[in-house]
């Protein structure tokens, strides 16, 4: 009777759980059981190895097996687990000293021809492997790179089951023929997720990728959203943007992801694991190190935008969105339920989806940004009588969009319509640049100020903490209580008007928000003129 074992990581969602492939073998006749809780894709395992093994060269054993995944309660999927298996069986057999396997990890996906393929999910699966203590792991080649962001664990590329059979077996390594220069590499098929690519709109990119050739300057005039979207990036403050087409919403939300601060190492390698296990890292680029934006379209459905699908459920837009950007362009054309969807991961900062196969857990701390026509025909404004929609279908279609679901916006600016000075007026404008600089400095004060607390930015920090903890200037919440005592402002809307006020605070400079701080965060919120310029130079 032959013994051996190894261990690879289940993923349930972007948590890993080290699972123990247990190889058995015994006298009988010869057949291949898989136990543990397999799913079809994972079944299939025992003819892609089988065939693996014997085109490396090795000889498959004419026994009784019975390949076991510990722990058994543990719902395991995918593709992943086809190394260990070989590893696993092949140390049963004698090939591999067995001594050899129990504390390595392995991870990939068998060829009929024995190469190793990437699965998606490879770095949060070595996350998983080195918080449960193991040092050493195995996986293919074109992914050794982002298994080597994890500290602490040597890795250990291969590209094919018989060059890990020579590594294990102390025996010199084959060389494996390489793809021609210039073409796609056949063995990364597959590790994008069909419907997640450039042409569905539900891809996230980078912002430095996303925002080659544009900057803040192209933006004409807007004084009060260039304002907003500087405080929304200081703050990390959802920003809802209203306004008749061609105003500049859209490249305002654009450019926003630009001005945001790079991701720190721990950010990334969040960021990094979402988009590893919905398969949409960028080839050549195994860490995230830029906030990412996602701007799925209108017809998105509630498990486009939150995460599901059939079986496991995998990654949604407020999930590619993490630490990064989501923007919902023609928000009012979204389906009520799935907007309202929203209102859960707002608040706090993670998705639960719960479904048959299991429940699963996504980080989803991402900065939302609204922008809507203001009526069906985009014209309705207050100062103007250009609108032809009836009052009527005006009031549905603002109505859209839940008072829930805008109490959790802190910034809501009106975007006029450009005039013909702005448009042909040569005035100067902040670039991103410059604008980014800013939002940099008031992120390290905010940074200093929350050091040693759970909390990043301003519009983490509780309601609660900051009445408590942090205290505004003497008198400068006169006006925002009197707000909330007429109805104008809920308990939620007067935190986050708080909020704002200190990230306001650390834009210009000061050590606590005043009454004019104040006061421009409440007109951010309502909408109200509150006596105060939107420019954030005329409060120093």
């Amino acid at each position: 009777m032959g013994f051996a074992r190894t261990c690879s990581v289940a993923l349930v969602g972007v948590e890993g759980v080290v699972v123990e492939v247990q190889a058995d073998l015994e006298p009988g006749v010869a057949a291949f059981t898989l136990v543990g809780l397999p799913d079809k894709s994972l079944t299939e395992s025992r003819d892609r190895v089988r065939a693996a093994v014997v085109n490396s060269g090795a000889e498959w054993p004419q026994k009784k097996l019975t390949v076991g995944l510990s722990p058994a309660s543990v719902p395991k999927s995918g593709s992943g687990f086809d190394l260990a298996v070989a590893a696993a069986v092949l140390g049963a057999a004698e090939r591999i000293d067995p001594r050899v396997l129990p504390d390595i990890v392995m991870i990939g996906e068998l060829g009929l021809d024995g190469r190793v393929r990437p699965v998606r999910g490879i770095l949060p699966a070595v996350l998983a492997a080195a918080e449960a203590g193991y040092e050493q792991v195995v996986v293919p080649e074109c992914a050794a790179a982002e298994a080597s962001l994890v500290p602490g664990v040597s890795v250990l590329g291969v590209r094919s089951l018989r060059q890990l059979i020579a590594v294990l077996a102390d025996e010199p390594v084959p060389e494996e023929e390489q793809d021609q220069p210039g073409r796609p590499d056949p063995l990364l098929a597959g590790l994008r997720m069909p419907g997640t690519g450039a042409a569905t709109g539900m891809h996230s990119t980078g912002a430095a990728q996303h925002d080659q050739g544009h900057d803040l300057a192209d933006v004409v005039g807007q004084e009060s959203a260039r304002t907003a979207v500087e405080v929304a990036a200081a703050g990390g403050h959802h920003l809802f943007l209203e306004g008749p087409p061609g105003a500049g919403k859209t490249m305002l939300a654009e450019r926003l992801p630009a001005i945001l601060p790079r991701l720190t190492r721990p950010e990334s390698l969040e960021v990094t694991a979402v988009h590893s296990v919905a398969g949409l890292l960028p080839p050549g680029k195994p860490l995230i190190d830029v906030a990412p934006y996602c701007a799925p379209h209108h017809s998105a459905t509630m498990q486009a935008l939150v995460g599901g699908g059939p079986g496991i459920a995998r990654p949604g837009a407020v999930s590619l969105a993490h630490r990064g950007v989501l923007f919902l362009d023609e928000t009012p054309e979204f389906g009520s339920h799935v907007l309202d969807a929203l209102r859960q991961p707002l608040e706090a900062g993670h998705v639960v989806i719960a479904r048959s196969a299991g429940v699963v857990r996504f980080p989803a701390r991402f900065l939302m940004v609204l922008a809507a026509n203001p009526c069906p025909c985009g014209r309705f404004s207050q100062r103007e009588d250009l609108c032809e929609c009836p009052p009527s279908a005006v009031r549905r279609y603002q109505a859209r969009l839940s008072g829930p679901l805008l109490d959790r916006v802190d910034l809501r600016v009106e975007v006029d319509r450009v005039t013909r000075g702005q448009l042909t007026g040569g005035g100067a404008r902040d670039a991103t640049a410059t604008v980014a600089d800013r939002v940099a400095a008031a992120r390290a004060r905010a940074t200093a100020r929350l050091t040693g607390t759970p909390w990043r930015s301003n519009s983490e920090v509780p309601g609660r903490e900051l009445r408590s903890r942090w205290h505004a200037a003497p008198g400068a919440l006169d006006e925002a209580e009197r707000s909330l005592e007429r109805g104008v402002l809920t308990a939620r809307g007067l935190d986050r008007v708080l909020r704002v006020a200190w990230t306001v605070a650390d834009l210009v400079g000061r050590d606590r928000p005043d009454a004019r701080d104040v006061a421009l965060a409440l007109q951010l919120r309502t909408g109200v003129p509150r006596g105060v310029p939107m420019a954030l130079g005329a409060l120093t």
